[in-house]
């Protein structure tokens, strides 16, 4: 058993380290999530880690991610975005309206609305049960919280059917709503099960069931359903739709059409050959499906089931579709990153799009600045007002060109590492962010690190690129050096830059002279080096399936592990404040780890998050999770006290210093306070007020630009609450 779990290791790994997290996501981790989820359900049956959480509260979330789930009931249109269900009037389809929203705790991977409730396949969450009698003010009444990951649902009488991946399919009583029961069950136990999702035809039950093909179950009695046909796809089956006696089924490789007027013997009449189709809907004479790997609409005509042939196509050139529902003349389509798309399919041959809902997208890393969290991913660059953590609200978005994955933020412009290259984006005015400078790289930009004029990127297989952003509005790579394996993340503290090499481990490379970096010294880490973050003598690096790795890096030409702490699932990125690290573990949500010791690291809180925890960030007590699909949390670390906290008031020496015309400010405060930052000439004369509003705890930064003001000693004072402290500054034009 052991050795099959490690060669599901392996086999995701190597997904993981694949051309981008677009790929990994939308590709290897919907059409084989389960070889993941029989790890972690292994795992916690051979241990007693059960906790959701320890020494941590959720504050609040913005939960926006990408569409995943779509339905269509009436004049309303029910999606998944992330982790909200939105409630759209779709009476005039060019222009959607969203007229209710509901968090649900995990991601919405499938919706089902009968009577006056919508059912949800909630992931990790499994069925939650919204009751949207009330458009505008839908409300949970009850939930049954599944084995495994719930990704389909389907509703018929009293029953909700639900696909739960790797545990099957779950039959449940949802005759009164607030009190679900199952009922029944069909496990298939095969390790390649994954069932995907499941429609309901009389009295069987047609379940797509990855690798295992179409499951057919007789379902006449729910509390002992069996299993009477099965047919055996080429690739993972993902989707199925039920019209007639014909099954229609995608499975990775196509669209297969299958007779099941004898359910016990299910057979083959037509096939539509198609690589990466998912979705799939029939109405008519028509079926229609998507695709989650290019994107688009492909409209097929059924009428003659023996020969399937495609009519119409509606393809935007970018992205992954991957549900679609069909009422009267618009396919609803969920478009991963890019919202729901209606599209006018009343002339089959020519399909037009002609309304969108944008969604949240895909969260892959946070970074907070002054009262605002920045989150990048599939979408672009969103932007959050968190003054009020309980409370985040949405208040700017730019689309980019290209996945994002890593971002940094300084003065007023946000640095995001996409596949294209290095985007700027002036966030000056955070709810109308506008790129200004773009500077294209050969490979993917995984992560960035901004420090003076200096952009640091971890460029894949390119290694390490320094780009001179002196000139925000024309980026301009300085030099490169090609690293060994491929670069992930960097973090530049003093003289060096500190790389996340993939295999290659940790690289340090000297970056006093950015023209001509050199790598002085390398760390080999047992897995694939994910991120870092240096504080002190230590870099902690986020080593995959290792966990966190503590290296000593006092000798950069020398560093040496001193400690490490193995997490359950993927370490994806690290932050380190205080005595504390912070992993963002994948699947297994948030680790908090006591590095007060770095020989003895020991685990001190853990939140469990609804999807993929891939990014984070701390400021205080405050922790930002940048987690995929079900966006940002805000958690509180409970062991910082407060005593901890206003001990942490510190004013910084501006850099650069001395300066010609501009210089940055930086200062860090551990509660929310009104802070000032004044500028004074030698002889006390106020010259400037750089700051005077409030503040969330955290590390900050300001730019002050004195080019118009004489050479000369300048005296810098920042006031937040009871904390005043003053430095000296020097203008030398």
């Amino acid at each position: 058993m052991k050795k099959v779990l490690l060669t599901f290791k392996i086999f995701v790994l190597l997904i993981c380290i694949s051309e981008t997290k677009a790929q990994y996501k939308n590709d290897a981790f919907r059409h084989n999530k389960f070889l993941r989820i029989k790890d972690r359900y292994t795992f916690h049956q051979e241990s007693s880690y059960s906790d959701s959480s320890r020494n941590v509260t959720l504050i609040g979330r913005w939960a926006g991610g990408p569409c995943l789930a779509t339905f269509v009931k009436g004049d309303y249109a029910y999606i998944g975005n992330g982790g909200v269900i939105n409630i759209i009037n779709i009476s005039n389809p060019e222009s959607p309206v969203e007229i209710g929203r509901i968090t649900t705790p995990s991601v919405v991977e499938g919706i089902y609305v009968s009577g006056n409730y919508a059912y949800v396949a909630d992931a990790w969450a499994g069925l939650r049960i919204i009751d949207v009698s009330t458009p505008d003010n839908p409300a949970e009444v009850g939930f049954l919280d599944t084995p495994d990951y719930a990704q389909g649902v389907y509703v018929s009488g009293d029953y909700a059917y639900v696909a739960d991946n790797w545990t099957g399919l779950r039959i449940i009583d949802v005759s009164t709503p607030s009190h679900p029961v199952e009922k029944g069950r069909f496990d298939y136990n095969s390790p390649q099960s994954a069932t995907c999702d499941v429609h309901v035809s009389g009295n069987y039950a047609y379940v797509a069931d990855g690798e295992n093909g179409l499951r057919i179950i007789d379902i006449s009695l729910p509390y002992r359903p069996k299993e009477v046909g099965f047919f055996n796809t080429r690739g993972p089956a993902d989707d199925v739709h039920v019209s007639g006696n014909y099954v229609y089924l995608t499975d990775l490789a196509g669209l297969c059409i299958i007779d099941v007027s004898t359910p016990n013997n299910p057979v083959l009449v037509g096939l539509y050959n198609k690589f990466y189709i998912d979705g799939v809907f029939v109405s008519g004479n028509y079926a229609y499906v998507t695709d989650t790997w290019h994107g688009g609409l492909w409209i097929i005509n059924v009428s003659k089931p023996s020969h399937p042939s495609v009519v119409g196509i509606y393809d935007p050139g970018r992205g992954g579709s991957y549900e679609v529902y069909v009422s009267d003349n618009y396919a609803y389509v969920a478009y991963m990153s890019y919202g729901l798309r209606i599209i006018d399919v009343s002339v089959p041959t020519n399909p037009v799009e002609v309304g969108l809902f944008n969604t949240g997208g895909s969260a892959q890393d946070v970074c907070v600045s002054g009262n605002y969290a920045y989150v990048v991913g599939g979408a672009g660059l969103r932007i959050i007002d968190v003054s009020t953590p309980g409370d985040p609200v949405e208040i700017g978005i730019l689309n980019m060109e290209g996945w994002a994955s890593g971002v940094s933020v300084t003065d007023h412009y946000a640095y995001a590492a996409c596949r294209s290259g290095l985007r700027i984006i002036d966030v000056n005015k955070p709810g109308n962010p506008i790129e200004i400078g773009f500077c294209p790289l050969a490979y993917y930009a995984w992560g960035v690190y901004v420090s003076g004029n200096y952009a640091y990127i971890a460029n894949g297989v390119d290694g390490l690129r320094i780009i001179d952003v002196n000139r925000p509005d024309d980026p301009e790579e300085m030099s490169f050096l090609d690293t060994d394996s491929k670069a992930m993340g960097v973090y530049v503290s003093g003289n060096h830059a500190y790389m996340a090499n993939g295999f290659a481990g940790l690289r340090i490379i000297d970056v006093s002279r950015p023209e001509n970096p050199i790598e002085v010294g390398y760390f080999d880490t047992e897995d694939w080096a994910k991120a870092v973050y240096v504080s002190g003598h230590y870099a902690y690096v986020a080593d995959s399936w290792t966990g966190l790795r503590i290296i000593d890096v006092s000798k950069p030409e020398n560093p040496i592990e001193v400690g490490s702490f193995d997490t359950i699932d993927y370490a994806w990125d690290v932050y380190v404040s205080s005595h504390y690290a912070y992993v963002a573990d994948g699947v297994d949500g948030l680790w908090i780890i006591d590095v007060s010791d770095p020989q003895n690291p020991v685990e001190a809180g853990f939140f469990d998050t609804g999807d993929l925890a891939l990014g984070v960030y701390v400021t205080g007590n405050y922790v930002y999770v940048a987690d995929q699909d079900a966006g940002l949390y805000i958690l509180r670390n409970n062991l910082i006290t407060r005593e901890e906290m206003e001990s942490h008031f510190l004013l910084l020496q501006n850099y650069p210093n001395p300066f010609k015309s501009a210089t940055t400010i930086r200062f860090q405060i551990p509660v929310s306070e009104h802070v000032t930052l004044k500028v004074f000439d030698i002889l006390g004369r106020e010259v400037e007020t750089l700051i005077d509003k409030n503040y969330i705890p955290g590390e900050h930064e300001i730019a002050w630009d004195a080019s118009h003001h004489a050479s000369g000693v300048y005296i810098y004072r920042l006031r937040a609450g009871e904390f005043v402290d003053t430095n000296k500054l020097f203008l030398l034009k």
